[in-house]
C-alpha cells in the first residue's frame, strides 16, 4: 500500500478559501475501521456545495469532499470485511463530516459499508451512487405505496439530473408509462432513449399560481426538485396515488393545502438515503443489481478524471451536467 497518495481536499481559513489535489498520507485518514483503495467516486449536488466556501456542507477543515465511493478493501478491523473484497460506501457522514470518496484511500466505519452485489461492477455502482440509490428507494416506496403501472403515467420532475435520470429508466424497466419534465429542450432525445414515453416543460410544474387541486394527471411522481414544483405535483395526482420527495433544488417551501391528502388521499413519502437502515440499504442496492438495473446504463455515464473534478464540481452546480458523471479514482 503506497504511503503517499491523491486526495482533492477543501480548506477554508478566515482569508482564504482552496479546493486542489494535494498528497495525503494514510496518518491523514480519519478513524474508522475499515481502509479501502477507492477506484470511483461519483459528482453530486452536495459534493458542487462542498467545494464552494458557503456551501453550507462542511463541517471543519481541511477536508476530502465525495459522497459516494467505491473500491477494494485493504485493510480491515471489521470481521465483516476482508482484504480483496469490492465495497460501496455512500452517504451517512461520507463527504460531509467524514473524509470522502475523493481520494485514493478511504477509511470507514464498518457499518457504512454494503458488499458490492453481484452482477454489478465497481465502475456500475458509481455510475449509480447516492443518485441512484435515491432513484431506487423512490420507486421501492412507490411500489410499496401500491402504485402499479396500470395506474397511469408517472411523472419525473428534474428528469436531466441523477436522480431524475435513474429514476425514468427504472421506471422504465419496471414497465411504467414514464412523463418526463425538464427545462433543457436540448435533452429530449436523451430523455427518450432512457425511456420517457412524454415530456413536458419544467414551466408546466411552476404556475405563477399553484391551485389546491387541478385537474387529476399523474398516477404518482419521483420529485428531486421540492417547492412549487412539489406544490403542483401533488395538486395533479391521482386519487390513491404517491409522490416521492427526495430534493429541494426549487427550494425547501411547498405552498400546498392538506386538500391532495385528505380529499384524494394523495400519500407524500419522504426519501433519505443518507440515514436510511441498513438492512433497507441492502434491499435496495441488491435490487439495483437486479430488477432495477436499465439498460444503457452507459448513456447516463460521464467519466473524468481527478485532473477534471474541479471544473465539473463547478458545472454542476451551474446546472450544465446530465446524468451521472463518475470519478476514476485508481486502477482496479
Amino acid at each position: 500500500m503506497s504511503e503517499a497518495f491523491k486526495a482533492f481536499v477543501v480548506n477554508k481559513t478566515e482569508d482564504d478559501f482552496t479546493a486542489d489535489i494535494q498528497s495525503l498520507t494514510l496518518n491523514d485518514l480519519p478513524e474508522g475501521d475499515v481502509t479501502i483503495q477507492v477506484h470511483y467516486s461519483s459528482v453530486n449536488y452536495k459534493d458542487g456545495l462542498a467545494s464552494t466556501p458557503n456551501g453550507k456542507i462542511v463541517q471543519s477543515y481541511p477536508f476530502v469532499p465525495g459522497i459516494d465511493l467505491a473500491g477494494t478493501v485493504v485493510s480491515s478491523a471489521d470481521s465483516r470485511y476482508e482484504e480483496g473484497q469490492k465495497v460501496i460506501v455512500t452517504s451517512y457522514e461520507l463527504g460531509v463530516s467524514h473524509y470522502g470518496g475523493y481520494s485514493e484511500y478511504a477509511r470507514v466505519p464498518g457499518d457504512w459499508i454494503i458488499p458490492l452485489p453481484e452482477n454489478l461492477s465497481l465502475q456500475e455502482a458509481m455510475i449509480f451512487g447516492t443518485a441512484g440509490f435515491t432513484a431506487a428507494l423512490s420507486v421501492h416506496k412507490l411500489e410499496e405505496a401500491g402504485v402499479k403501472p396500470d395506474d397511469g403515467s408517472i411523472l419525473v420532475s428534474g428528469a436531466t439530473g441523477g436522480v431524475g435520470s435513474m429514476a425514468v429508466a427504472m421506471l422504465k424497466k419496471r414497465g411504467y408509462h414514464v412523463t418526463a419534465s425538464t427545462g433543457k429542450a436540448s435533452e429530449h432525445d436523451y430523455l427518450k432513449h432512457l425511456g420517457a414515453e412524454d415530456i413536458i416543460p419544467r414551466e408546466e410544474l411552476s404556475p405563477e399560481k399553484v391551485r389546491a387541486l387541478s385537474k387529476q394527471r399523474w398516477a404518482g411522481a419521483v420529485d428531486p426538485v421540492g417547492g412549487k414544483t412539489l406544490a403542483t405535483i401533488l395538486s395533479e395526482t391521482k386519487y390513491g396515488g404517491a409522490v416521492a420527495v427526495s430534493g429541494l433544488t426549487a427550494g425547501t417551501s411547498v405552498p400546498t393545502t392538506v386538500f391532495p391528502f385528505i380529499l384524494r388521499s394523495v400519500n407524500l413519502l419522504g426519501i433519505d438515503s443518507v440515514y436510511c437502515p441498513i438492512e433497507t440499504r441492502k434491499t435496495i442496492w441488491n435490487r439495483i443489481a437486479d430488477d432495477l438495473k436499465p439498460e444503457g446504463l452507459d448513456e447516463m455515464k460521464n467519466e473524468i478524471t481527478f485532473d477534471q473534478l474541479p471544473q465539473t464540481l463547478s458545472d454542476i452546480l451551474e446546472g450544465k451536467t446530465r446524468g451521472r458523471t463518475i470519478v476514476k479514482v485508481t486502477e482496479e
